[in-house]
This record gives C-alpha cells, sequence and structure tokens, in this order.
C-alpha cells in the first residue's frame, strides 16, 4: 500500500509547500494538497499535517480562526480514528484550539519573534513520530515564532510528564515555554503539536538533517511502503 498525507492550507499558511516538499522527498506516495474551505479529506489517508504560517494573519488569536476551518471537522474525525496528526508552529496552535491537544500557545516571553535554530532533548521514542529517535538525543531544528510560550496547567502538565506526552523539550529557554516544552502529544500518540519545523531540517543543504527522522518515524511505524 503506497504511502497517502494530505497537507491543510490555511488563508496565511507559508510553510504549505515545504511541509508537502518534505512529505514527498522523505514518504513518497501522494501528498494531497487541501484548502482549508475544502469540508472533507480524501480516502485513506495515512497522515495528515498542518503546516506553519500566520493563519488568518493571527488576527483573533493563533489558530483560533483556523480551528474552526470547515476541513478541521474532518481531521477532527480522523484523528479520533487513529490517523497520524502533525501540527507544527502554526499546526500546533490550530490543534490546541481545536481540542485535540491540552493546554495553549501564548506570546512568546520578552514579547519577540524568535527565529533560529535551537537544541531539542527527545523526551520519548516511545511514539510513532519519534521512534526513529532516542530517549534523551539531542537534535537541532529551527523554530519561527512570536507565539510559541506553550501553557498549561500544573495538573495537565503533570499529567503531560506521567504519561510520557511531552514529545520534545527546549534544551535551553527559548520562548518562556513551561517546563520548556516544545512538543506534545495527545493521549492516543497519534496527534503531535510542536513549535520548531522538522520540515526545515531534512537534508545537510539546510544545515542539518535531524528532522528527517520525525517522517522516518511515522513512515516506519505505519509500515507502509513509499
Amino acid at each position: 500500500m503506497a504511502f497517502s498525507a494530505a497537507v491543510i492550507t490555511f488563508p496565511g499558511s507559508n510553510c504549505d509547500r515545504d511541509m508537502a516538499v518534505a512529505i514527498e522527498e522523505i514518504c513518497g506516495g501522494t501528498v494531497h494538497r487541501v484548502w482549508h474551505g475544502d469540508a472533507g479529506l480524501p480516502e485513506g489517508l495515512d497522515f495528515i499535517a498542518l503546516p506553519g504560517g500566520f493563519s488568518y494573519g493571527d488576527y483573533l488569536r493563533s489558530g483560533a480562526m483556523a480551528a474552526r476551518s470547515p476541513v478541521m471537522q474532518a481531521v477532527v474525525e480522523q484523528a479520533g480514528r487513529g490517523v497520524p496528526v502533525l501540527g507544527v508552529c502554526n499546526g500546533f496552535q490550530v490543534l490546541t484550539e481545536a481540542g485535540l491537544l491540552p493546554g495553549a500557545l501564548m506570546r512568546n516571553a520578552g514579547i519577540r519573534f524568535v527565529c533560529r535554530d535551537v537544541k531539542l532533548t527527545v523526551e520519548t521514542s516511545q511514539s510513532l513520530f519519534t521512534a526513529r529517535y532516542f530517549k534523551g538525543q539531542t537534535i537541532t531544528i529551527p523554530v519561527a515564532h512570536h507565539d510559541g510560550n506553550y501553557f498549561a496547567d500544573e495538573a495537565t502538565l503533570d499529567r503531560l510528564e506521567g504519561e510520557g506526552r511531552v514529545a520534545f523539550r527546549y534544551a535551553e529557554p527559548v520562548n518562556g515555554s513551561q517546563r520548556d516544552i516544545a512538543g506534545v502529544l495527545n493521549e492516543a500518540g497519534n496527534v503531535l503539536g510542536m513549535m520548531p519545523h522538522p520540515e526545515r531540517m531534512i537534508e545537510e543543504a539546510q544545515g542539518g538533517s535531524d528532522g528527517r527522522r520525525l517522517f522516518e518515524s511515522v513512515l516506519g511505524s505505519l509500515g507502509v511502503s513509499a
């Protein structure tokens, strides 16, 4: 069975092509470019990605308007059926606003846009997104965000930690995120939201390839061919 993925584009998305190119290069198969106003998704998807950008210009609150786009009902339904869903940067914000992940992304500490390569610590290798990494591994992935400060109440943070749902942590403070959290998983483990951009670090020409293993992890976990 060939790999089939969808990349959702919202008004203001600016990393959708980068995401599609990364998936095509690493996973092969078919990558469908889906407009946010579509009422449904292609049949037989193996993977759904919500890319970075500034959906609806972040005019209300980052990701809040995109989370109400028509296609998101189908994304929520597919996530409920176990289809892997990755939200990067603005996509992470959309996933929290849609209720697929706990917490919220707030304005960065210092009220500054952060755009640079950062060190991350892989907190778990026991997920379909991180299976090709090892726990405790330090990787380098770029960030580019103004509202990446992850917030949740202490009980939620404790639950995320206790259930192994913190996927990535900043190795040093970046944006004020509580407990330096850079990426979290849903309870079922098939939805990952992260602020850093793995699609921007998949080959040495980009300065490194640490993001490549995330997509390879998904492909390997699903057991489908490219």
